[in-house]
Protein backbone atom coordinates (compact mmCIF):
# COMPACT_ATOMS: atom_id res chain seq x y z
CA UNK A 1 0.00 0.00 0.00
CA UNK A 2 1.36 3.43 -0.97
CA UNK A 3 0.66 6.11 1.66
CA UNK A 4 2.65 8.86 -0.08
CA UNK A 5 1.04 11.87 -1.68
CA UNK A 6 0.00 11.85 -5.34
CA UNK A 7 1.49 13.98 -8.10
CA UNK A 8 -1.47 16.36 -7.84
CA UNK A 9 -1.02 16.70 -4.09
CA UNK A 10 2.71 17.33 -4.50
CA UNK A 11 1.88 20.00 -7.08
CA UNK A 12 -0.33 21.62 -4.45
CA UNK A 13 2.66 21.47 -2.10
CA UNK A 14 4.89 23.27 -4.59
CA UNK A 15 2.30 25.98 -5.09
CA UNK A 16 1.83 26.40 -1.35
CA UNK A 17 5.59 26.55 -0.78
CA UNK A 18 5.99 29.22 -3.42
CA UNK A 19 3.16 31.34 -2.06
CA UNK A 20 4.28 31.11 1.57
CA UNK A 21 7.94 31.75 0.71
CA UNK A 22 6.87 35.05 -0.86
CA UNK A 23 4.20 36.04 1.66
CA UNK A 24 5.33 34.59 4.99
CA UNK A 25 9.09 35.11 5.48
CA UNK A 26 10.58 35.03 9.00
CA UNK A 27 10.06 38.79 9.20
CA UNK A 28 6.31 38.19 9.20
CA UNK A 29 6.58 35.82 12.17
CA UNK A 30 8.81 38.28 14.03
CA UNK A 31 6.37 41.14 13.39
CA UNK A 32 3.56 39.29 15.17
CA UNK A 33 5.86 37.92 17.90
CA UNK A 34 7.13 41.36 18.83
CA UNK A 35 3.81 43.22 18.60
CA UNK A 36 0.32 43.16 20.05
CA UNK A 37 -1.13 42.15 16.68
CA UNK A 38 -2.98 38.85 17.16
CA UNK A 39 -2.28 37.55 13.66
CA UNK A 40 -1.31 38.63 10.15
CA UNK A 41 -4.64 39.75 8.66
CA UNK A 42 -3.31 40.22 5.13
CA UNK A 43 -1.84 36.72 5.03
CA UNK A 44 -5.06 35.30 6.45
CA UNK A 45 -7.12 36.94 3.73
CA UNK A 46 -4.77 35.64 1.02
CA UNK A 47 -5.00 32.12 2.43
CA UNK A 48 -8.78 32.39 2.39
CA UNK A 49 -8.73 33.53 -1.24
CA UNK A 50 -6.61 30.48 -2.15
CA UNK A 51 -9.39 28.26 -0.77
CA UNK A 52 -7.25 26.56 1.87
CA UNK A 53 -9.81 27.22 4.61
CA UNK A 54 -12.44 25.34 2.64
CA UNK A 55 -10.32 22.35 1.66
CA UNK A 56 -12.44 19.60 3.26
CA UNK A 57 -15.71 21.52 3.56
CA UNK A 58 -18.29 19.95 1.19
CA UNK A 59 -19.21 21.86 -1.94
CA UNK A 60 -22.80 22.02 -0.67
CA UNK A 61 -21.55 24.31 2.11
CA UNK A 62 -19.25 26.48 0.01
CA UNK A 63 -16.13 24.35 0.22
CA UNK A 64 -13.85 22.53 -2.21
CA UNK A 65 -14.80 19.04 -1.03
CA UNK A 66 -11.22 17.74 -1.21
CA UNK A 67 -9.64 15.06 0.97
CA UNK A 68 -7.60 15.17 4.15
CA UNK A 69 -4.53 14.37 2.10
CA UNK A 70 -4.72 17.84 0.55
CA UNK A 71 -5.32 19.40 3.96
CA UNK A 72 -2.30 17.52 5.36
CA UNK A 73 -0.14 18.94 2.57
CA UNK A 74 -1.29 22.47 3.37
CA UNK A 75 -0.80 21.89 7.11
CA UNK A 76 2.81 20.87 6.52
CA UNK A 77 3.54 24.03 4.56
CA UNK A 78 1.78 26.21 7.15
CA UNK A 79 4.02 24.58 9.74
CA UNK A 80 7.17 24.98 7.65
CA UNK A 81 6.91 28.79 7.74
CA UNK A 82 5.34 28.97 11.22
CA UNK A 83 2.52 31.06 9.76
CA UNK A 84 1.07 33.47 12.37
CA UNK A 85 -2.57 32.89 11.42
CA UNK A 86 -5.51 31.12 13.15
CA UNK A 87 -5.50 28.29 10.62
CA UNK A 88 -5.35 25.40 13.08
CA UNK A 89 -8.00 26.81 15.43
CA UNK A 90 -10.48 27.58 12.70
CA UNK A 91 -9.81 24.62 10.37
CA UNK A 92 -8.55 21.63 12.38
CA UNK A 93 -10.80 22.24 15.38
CA UNK A 94 -13.84 24.49 14.85
CA UNK A 95 -14.55 23.47 11.25
CA UNK A 96 -13.81 19.83 12.00
CA UNK A 97 -16.16 19.85 15.00
CA UNK A 98 -18.98 21.20 12.83
CA UNK A 99 -18.30 18.64 10.11
CA UNK A 100 -18.33 15.84 12.67
CA UNK A 101 -21.27 16.81 14.83
CA UNK A 102 -22.98 19.98 13.68
CA UNK A 103 -26.67 19.93 12.85
CA UNK A 104 -27.68 20.76 9.30
CA UNK A 105 -28.70 24.23 10.43
CA UNK A 106 -25.42 24.81 12.26
CA UNK A 107 -23.44 23.66 9.25
CA UNK A 108 -25.41 25.87 6.88
CA UNK A 109 -24.91 28.87 9.16
CA UNK A 110 -21.22 28.53 9.95
CA UNK A 111 -19.39 26.44 7.34
CA UNK A 112 -19.77 28.82 4.35
CA UNK A 113 -18.44 31.69 6.46
CA UNK A 114 -15.57 29.59 7.78
CA UNK A 115 -14.74 28.60 4.21
CA UNK A 116 -14.24 32.22 3.15
CA UNK A 117 -12.55 33.39 6.34
CA UNK A 118 -15.47 35.71 7.08
CA UNK A 119 -15.55 34.29 10.59
CA UNK A 120 -12.94 32.57 12.76
CA UNK A 121 -13.68 29.70 15.10
CA UNK A 122 -11.76 28.15 17.97
CA UNK A 123 -11.92 25.27 20.43
CA UNK A 124 -12.13 25.97 24.18
CA UNK A 125 -10.94 22.83 25.92
CA UNK A 126 -8.29 23.41 28.60
CA UNK A 127 -8.96 24.94 31.99
CA UNK A 128 -5.95 24.41 34.21
CA UNK A 129 -2.64 22.61 34.54
CA UNK A 130 -2.71 18.83 34.53
CA UNK A 131 -4.05 16.16 32.25
CA UNK A 132 -7.50 16.91 30.81
CA UNK A 133 -10.34 14.63 31.82
CA UNK A 134 -14.11 14.70 32.08
CA UNK A 135 -13.82 14.88 35.89
CA UNK A 136 -11.53 17.91 35.83
CA UNK A 137 -14.01 20.14 33.97
CA UNK A 138 -15.31 23.11 35.96
CA UNK A 139 -17.03 25.06 33.16
CA UNK A 140 -20.74 24.27 33.25
CA UNK A 141 -23.56 24.27 30.71
CA UNK A 142 -27.07 24.47 32.12
CA UNK A 143 -30.36 25.85 30.83
CA UNK A 144 -28.66 27.05 27.66
CA UNK A 145 -26.03 29.09 29.53
CA UNK A 146 -22.26 28.67 29.91
CA UNK A 147 -20.39 29.58 33.07
CA UNK A 148 -16.72 29.14 33.76
CA UNK A 149 -13.24 29.95 32.49
CA UNK A 150 -11.28 28.38 29.65
CA UNK A 151 -7.53 29.00 29.35
CA UNK A 152 -5.46 29.02 27.27
CA UNK A 153 -7.65 29.27 24.17
CA UNK A 154 -5.76 29.62 20.90
CA UNK A 155 -6.95 32.69 18.98
CA UNK A 156 -9.56 33.26 21.67
CA UNK A 157 -9.15 37.03 21.40
CA UNK A 158 -10.09 37.12 17.70
CA UNK A 159 -12.49 34.19 17.29
CA UNK A 160 -16.13 34.91 16.52
CA UNK A 161 -17.37 31.70 18.13
CA UNK A 162 -16.01 28.81 20.15
CA UNK A 163 -16.70 25.11 20.43
CA UNK A 164 -16.69 24.60 24.20
CA UNK A 165 -16.37 21.42 26.25
CA UNK A 166 -18.35 21.77 29.48
CA UNK A 167 -19.85 19.80 32.34
CA UNK A 168 -23.62 19.38 32.06
CA UNK A 169 -26.51 17.53 33.66
CA UNK A 170 -25.99 14.67 31.20
CA UNK A 171 -22.25 14.43 31.88
CA UNK A 172 -20.14 16.32 29.33
CA UNK A 173 -21.55 18.45 26.53
CA UNK A 174 -19.94 20.07 23.51
CA UNK A 175 -21.61 23.39 22.82
CA UNK A 176 -21.29 26.38 20.51
CA UNK A 177 -21.10 29.92 21.83
CA UNK A 178 -20.75 33.23 20.04
CA UNK A 179 -18.00 35.23 21.73
CA UNK A 180 -19.58 38.67 21.49
CA UNK A 181 -19.71 40.00 25.02
CA UNK A 182 -17.47 37.27 26.44
CA UNK A 183 -14.57 38.55 28.55
CA UNK A 184 -11.27 37.90 26.77
CA UNK A 185 -8.05 38.31 28.72
CA UNK A 186 -4.63 37.89 27.07
CA UNK A 187 -2.84 34.68 28.06
CA UNK A 188 0.94 34.63 27.76
CA UNK A 189 2.51 31.57 26.16
CA UNK A 190 6.00 30.74 24.98
CA UNK A 191 5.03 31.54 21.38
CA UNK A 192 3.43 34.97 21.08
CA UNK A 193 3.30 34.65 17.30
CA UNK A 194 0.21 32.53 18.03
CA UNK A 195 -1.82 34.53 20.51
CA UNK A 196 -3.95 32.86 23.21
CA UNK A 197 -6.61 34.15 25.56
CA UNK A 198 -8.53 33.39 28.72
CA UNK A 199 -12.26 33.26 28.01
CA UNK A 200 -14.60 33.97 30.92
CA UNK A 201 -18.17 32.78 30.36
CA UNK A 202 -20.86 34.36 32.54
CA UNK A 203 -24.34 33.14 31.65
CA UNK A 204 -23.23 33.12 28.02
CA UNK A 205 -25.93 31.78 25.66
CA UNK A 206 -24.87 28.53 23.97
CA UNK A 207 -26.37 25.61 22.08
CA UNK A 208 -25.44 21.96 21.98
CA UNK A 209 -23.43 21.02 18.92
CA UNK A 210 -25.71 18.92 16.74
CA UNK A 211 -25.57 15.22 17.39
CA UNK A 212 -23.05 15.10 20.24
CA UNK A 213 -24.86 13.06 22.89
CA UNK A 214 -21.62 11.82 24.48
CA UNK A 215 -19.55 14.99 24.75
CA UNK A 216 -16.34 13.44 26.08
CA UNK A 217 -16.27 10.71 23.45
CA UNK A 218 -16.86 13.36 20.77
CA UNK A 219 -14.04 15.47 22.20
CA UNK A 220 -11.62 12.55 22.02
CA UNK A 221 -12.57 11.85 18.41
CA UNK A 222 -12.10 15.51 17.52
CA UNK A 223 -8.69 15.56 19.19
CA UNK A 224 -7.65 12.44 17.25
CA UNK A 225 -8.52 14.14 13.98
CA UNK A 226 -6.84 17.39 14.91
CA UNK A 227 -3.74 15.53 16.14
CA UNK A 228 -3.01 14.24 12.64
CA UNK A 229 -3.17 17.72 11.14
CA UNK A 230 -1.09 19.26 13.93
CA UNK A 231 1.44 16.47 13.39
CA UNK A 232 1.84 17.56 9.78
CA UNK A 233 2.42 21.14 10.94
CA UNK A 234 5.08 19.81 13.29
CA UNK A 235 6.68 17.78 10.50
CA UNK A 236 6.89 20.92 8.38
CA UNK A 237 8.43 22.92 11.22
CA UNK A 238 10.89 20.15 12.07
CA UNK A 239 12.07 19.91 8.47
CA UNK A 240 12.52 23.68 8.20
CA UNK A 241 14.50 23.75 11.46
CA UNK A 242 16.76 20.96 10.20
CA UNK A 243 17.30 22.73 6.88
CA UNK A 244 18.17 25.97 8.67
CA UNK A 245 20.70 24.14 10.86
CA UNK A 246 22.22 22.35 7.87
CA UNK A 247 22.57 25.57 5.86
CA UNK A 248 24.28 27.36 8.75
CA UNK A 249 26.59 24.40 9.43
CA UNK A 250 27.77 24.36 5.83
CA UNK A 251 28.41 28.11 5.78
CA UNK A 252 29.95 28.59 9.24
CA UNK A 253 33.70 28.03 9.28
CA UNK A 254 35.83 27.07 12.29
CA UNK A 255 39.46 26.02 12.25
CA UNK A 256 39.54 26.49 8.50
CA UNK A 257 36.61 24.30 7.50
CA UNK A 258 32.78 24.22 7.69
CA UNK A 259 31.46 23.06 11.05
CA UNK A 260 29.28 20.60 9.11
CA UNK A 261 32.45 18.54 8.77
CA UNK A 262 32.76 17.99 12.52
CA UNK A 263 31.46 14.69 13.84
CA UNK A 264 29.44 16.24 16.67
CA UNK A 265 27.47 18.41 14.23
CA UNK A 266 26.99 15.49 11.86
CA UNK A 267 25.50 13.43 14.69
CA UNK A 268 23.10 16.17 15.69
CA UNK A 269 21.77 16.64 12.17
CA UNK A 270 21.66 12.90 11.46
CA UNK A 271 19.59 12.27 14.57
CA UNK A 272 17.21 15.07 13.59
CA UNK A 273 16.87 13.59 10.10
CA UNK A 274 15.98 10.18 11.52
CA UNK A 275 13.34 11.64 13.87
CA UNK A 276 11.89 13.75 11.06
CA UNK A 277 11.70 10.78 8.72
CA UNK A 278 9.92 8.68 11.34
CA UNK A 279 7.46 11.49 12.04
CA UNK A 280 6.73 11.89 8.34
CA UNK A 281 6.19 8.15 7.94
CA UNK A 282 3.75 8.16 10.85
CA UNK A 283 2.12 11.24 9.35
CA UNK A 284 1.30 9.28 6.19
CA UNK A 285 -0.31 6.63 8.37
CA UNK A 286 -2.33 9.30 10.18
CA UNK A 287 -3.50 10.99 6.98
CA UNK A 288 -4.61 7.64 5.58
CA UNK A 289 -6.61 6.82 8.72
CA UNK A 290 -8.06 10.34 8.92
CA UNK A 291 -9.29 10.17 5.36
CA UNK A 292 -11.17 6.92 5.69
CA UNK A 293 -10.36 4.39 8.41
CA UNK A 294 -12.13 5.50 11.58
CA UNK A 295 -11.31 2.27 13.42
CA UNK A 296 -7.59 2.77 12.86
CA UNK A 297 -7.59 6.51 13.64
CA UNK A 298 -7.01 6.47 17.45
CA UNK A 299 -3.83 4.41 17.04
CA UNK A 300 -2.65 6.36 13.98
CA UNK A 301 -3.37 9.74 15.58
CA UNK A 302 -1.52 8.98 18.81
CA UNK A 303 1.41 7.48 16.90
CA UNK A 304 1.96 10.45 14.62
CA UNK A 305 1.26 12.95 17.41
CA UNK A 306 3.95 11.52 19.72
CA UNK A 307 6.58 11.16 17.00
CA UNK A 308 5.87 14.65 15.61
CA UNK A 309 6.22 16.24 19.07
CA UNK A 310 9.57 14.53 19.53
CA UNK A 311 10.85 15.34 16.05
CA UNK A 312 9.96 19.04 16.12
CA UNK A 313 11.34 19.63 19.60
CA UNK A 314 14.60 17.85 18.83
CA UNK A 315 15.12 19.62 15.49
CA UNK A 316 14.33 23.04 16.98
CA UNK A 317 16.66 22.46 19.94
CA UNK A 318 19.55 21.20 17.85
CA UNK A 319 19.08 24.05 15.39
CA UNK A 320 19.82 26.48 18.23
CA UNK A 321 22.76 24.37 19.38
CA UNK A 322 24.20 24.25 15.86
CA UNK A 323 24.09 28.04 15.70
CA UNK A 324 26.09 28.17 18.94
CA UNK A 325 26.01 31.26 21.14
CA UNK A 326 24.40 33.38 18.45
CA UNK A 327 21.50 30.94 18.23
CA UNK A 328 20.39 31.98 21.71
CA UNK A 329 20.13 35.68 20.86
CA UNK A 330 16.90 37.50 20.10
CA UNK A 331 18.18 38.65 16.71
CA UNK A 332 18.40 35.13 15.29
CA UNK A 333 15.33 33.34 13.95
CA UNK A 334 16.15 29.97 15.57
CA UNK A 335 13.89 30.88 18.48
CA UNK A 336 10.79 30.81 16.26
CA UNK A 337 11.01 27.07 15.72
CA UNK A 338 11.74 26.32 19.37
CA UNK A 339 8.82 28.45 20.53
CA UNK A 340 6.37 26.83 18.11
CA UNK A 341 7.68 23.34 18.90
CA UNK A 342 7.07 23.84 22.62
CA UNK A 343 3.63 25.36 22.03
CA UNK A 344 2.45 22.56 19.75
CA UNK A 345 3.77 19.93 22.14
CA UNK A 346 1.02 20.78 24.65
CA UNK A 347 -1.73 22.58 22.73
CA UNK A 348 -4.09 19.57 22.56
CA UNK A 349 -2.59 17.53 25.37
CA UNK A 350 0.99 16.82 26.39
CA UNK A 351 3.30 14.18 24.98
CA UNK A 352 2.76 12.04 28.09
CA UNK A 353 -1.01 12.22 27.70
CA UNK A 354 -0.76 11.14 24.06
CA UNK A 355 1.65 8.35 24.98
CA UNK A 356 -1.04 7.00 27.31
CA UNK A 357 -3.57 7.26 24.49
CA UNK A 358 -1.14 5.42 22.21
CA UNK A 359 -0.81 2.55 24.67
CA UNK A 360 -4.58 2.35 25.13
CA UNK A 361 -5.21 2.41 21.37
CA UNK A 362 -2.57 -0.27 20.81
CA UNK A 363 -4.10 -2.52 23.47
CA UNK A 364 -7.58 -2.07 22.00
CA UNK A 365 -6.24 -2.80 18.52
CA UNK A 366 -4.72 -6.05 19.76
CA UNK A 367 -8.00 -7.04 21.45
CA UNK A 368 -9.93 -6.34 18.24
CA UNK A 369 -7.45 -8.35 16.19
CA UNK A 370 -7.61 -11.30 18.58
CA UNK A 371 -11.41 -11.25 18.52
Amino acid sequence: MNFEFSDEQNLLREQAQGFLADNCPPATVRKILESDQPYDKELWQQIAELGWLSTVIPESHGGLGLSYYELSVIAEEIGRVLAPVPFSSSVYLATEALLMGGSEQQQQTYLPKLATGEIIGTFAFGEAAGRPSAKSLTTTFKDGKLNGTKVPVADGSIADFAIVVAKSETGVSVVMADLDGVTKNPARTIDQSRKHAELVFEDTPAEVLGGTSDGWSFTNKLLDRAAVLFAWEQVGGAQAALEQAKTYAMERYAFGRPIAGFQAIKHKLAHAYVKNTLARSNGYYGAWALDGDEAELPLAAATCRVSAIQAFYYASKENIQTHGGMGFTWEFDCQFFYRRAKLLSVNIGSEGWWQDRLITAYEQSNVATAA
